[in-house]
């Protein structure tokens, strides 16, 4: 019998200058935004600084989600604070939800009392803020599809960009028109794009920290592929989960019976795993027969 081991001390990039600009710029949205909502009375910007607000959270909330991932593993914590990435993912979701229900009832309220505002003043800053968030989207673009935590951040600056689109839509609308009403409804109508798009990423978010098999993993091809390495007859036990927002474990029995060299299936199996699907960090045992009353699992 044999038995492998393979671990990648592998934490992904480090946006750690990314999130400080984005933090720093989106302070500066907030008091701007906040200072001219309230001259102007745009409920639609003073939610969009409201939103922003959250954002400043949501940006410390993932890089300190993601500095504590980077921290080595310890006696106690013998894979790190690894899971500190994804438990960010799912602060980050939920702060998603609480900002969209904080933008959808104070537009109601303003729906059934409109309030002039100051349309041009709207128009401007709004502009001003997309550019900010646009801007802190971007350093987050590259890293999004490979790290959840990344991803939620980048969410974050492309939602604060919709609704501040938004803004400058309904200012330019009130511009013509004088009608205060479409002020909150382009707020509610943000809200409900703002929802739509965080349900992917409280889904995903919740599945990574119940140890869910990642997204993009199948473990039937997992299972298929170890199965058909020279030798193995059969595979057992496999369990796939993430370690973090960037890095994938796995466990598995492989029953090779008439295997040669066990160092040789391991080290065949290690390389497949690490190119076909990215899993970096595996425990794998070799069995010459399927040990039926183990109940290690």
């Amino acid at each position: 019998m044999g038995a492998g081991h393979n671990h990648h001390h592998n934490t992904g990039d480090d946006y750690s200058r990314a999130f400080a600009i984005g933090i720093a710029i989106n302070i500066a949205i907030v008091v701007v935004e906040a200072v001219f909502g309230f001259i102007s009375g745009s409920m639609a910007l003073l939610a969009d600084a409201g939103h922003n607000l959250s954002d400043v959270l949501s940006l410390v909330v993932a890089w300190a989600g993601a500095r504590m991932a980077r921290r080595s593993p310890s006696p106690r914590f013998t894979y790190g604070l690894k899971k500190a990435s994804i438990l960010a993912a799912l602060i980050n979701a939920l702060l998603l939800l609480v900002a969209v229900g904080a933008i959808a009832a104070e537009a109601i309220r303003r729906l059934f009392d409109p309030a002039p505002a100051h349309a041009p003043t709207m128009i401007w800053i709004a502009a001003l803020a997309i550019v900010g968030n646009l801007l802190t989207a971007l350093l987050f673009a590259r890293g999004r599809k490979r790290d959840i935590n990344v991803r939620a951040a980048y969410q974050h600056m492309a939602a604060d960009a919709a609704v501040s689109a938004a803004v400058v839509f309904a200012g330019i609308v009130i511009l013509w028109t004088g009608q205060a009403w479409v002020d909150p409804v382009m707020s509610l109508a943000v809200a409900a794009v703002i929802l739509w798009g965080s349900i992917g990423l409280m889904r995903e978010s919740v599945g990574m920290s119940l140890m869910g098999v990642p997204a993009g993993i199948d473990l039937d091809e997992v299972e298929l592929e170890l199965g058909r390495l020279e030798g193995v007859e059969t595979v057992h036990d496999l369990h796939v989960w993430p370690l973090s927002t960037t890095e994938t474990a796995l466990t598995a029995h492989l029953v090779a019976p008439e295997v040669a060299s066990t160092d040789a299936l391991l080290a065949n199996a290690r390389r497949m795993l690490h190119d076909r699907f990215h899993i970096d960090h595996c425990t794998i045992q070799v069995e010459r027969a399927h040990l039926e009353d183990s109940h290690c699992r």
